[in-house]
């Protein structure tokens, strides 16, 4: 396992390194989720690409710092990773929260990202009602009290009756999650508007969404990809809020198709 010091929080990372002139793919993940979410798409593009992936603060083996958060704290952490890394113009695939640090990080360190996957998320996430709400019923009772509502917007029908094991899983990780690191992060997402942001994007970008997203739903990804100038949109078939776990296969494919039109030069990780 690899930690790092970055901003004053031990991060939990992974490189995986690829032959030179590959180019980096940089995975962040989701609000109540660890980088192990990632697996069965990185185990099919290993190889083709250097591979960050990481578990933002209060998350996974990271340390939880001071809740609440900005979203701005999400952002610098992994900038500081990748100059950590020594890692330029990486294509940034981010889901959910993700997808959220993928594009103020677009914003505020355009050196870093050469192109974003952005993947079941949206340009503004939730109400701060939603949020609000969300964060004084964890804070009272605890991630377990809700975590059914939860899995229901995670998961399509199908997986949640056919992978009780896969079901039961996800979770333990989703309630395992320290409770400063998911309201934390929960505050972060609620107090983000990119919307402003989106319409600045000028790297090349693709929106993807599960048909069955029950918390970023199509709409909404569909809104920002009409944002974000010349963005490309991909709805899966067959998915809920996590593709990676439902079809990684299809989720794989689309992020190659979409390496394929970018230009051949990105450099590797160190």
């Amino acid at each position: 396992m690899q930690f790092a010091n970055i901003n004053g929080i031990t991060l939990h990372y992974q490189l995986i390194g690829a032959p030179e002139g590959k180019p980096v793919l940089v995975f962040s993940n989701s609000l109540g989720t660890d980088f192990r979410i990632w697996r069965d798409v990185i185990v099919r593009l290993a190889g083709d690409f250097a591979i960050v992936t990481y578990d933002k603060r209060g998350h996974g083996l990271s340390d939880s710092g001071s809740a609440p958060y900005r979203m701005d704290d999400h952002v610098a952490d992994l900038a500081g990773l990748l100059d950590l890394l020594n890692v330029k113009d990486a294509i940034i695939c981010g889901l959910s929260v993700g997808g959220l640090i993928a594009q103020g990080l677009c914003a505020s360190r355009p050196d870093l990202v050469c192109a974003l996957i952005l993947c079941d998320t949206g340009h503004k996430i939730g109400t701060d009602e939603l949020w609000n709400g969300r964060i004084a019923a964890i804070e009272q009772d605890g991630i377990e009290a809700i975590s059914d509502a939860i899995l229901e917007r995670w998961f399509t029908h199908r997986y949640r009756t056919e992978e009780p094991e896969g079901l039961a899983g996800y979770r333990n990780m989703l309630c395992r999650t320290p409770v400063a690191g998911y309201t934390g992060t929960a505050a972060a997402i609620r107090d983000t508007d990119f919307t402003e942001q989106a319409k600045r994007i000028a790297v090349p970008s693709i929106c993807i969404v599960g048909d069955q997203d029950g918390a970023t739903p199509p709409e909404l990804v569909g809104e920002m990809a009409r944002l974000i100038p010349d963005a490309r949109y991909q709805v899966i078939p067959d998915a809920g809020h996590l593709p990676c776990i439902e079809q990684p296969v299809t989720l794989t494919d689309v992020i190659r198709a979409f390496v394929d039109t970018l230009p051949k030069d990105n450099p590797t990780a160190h």
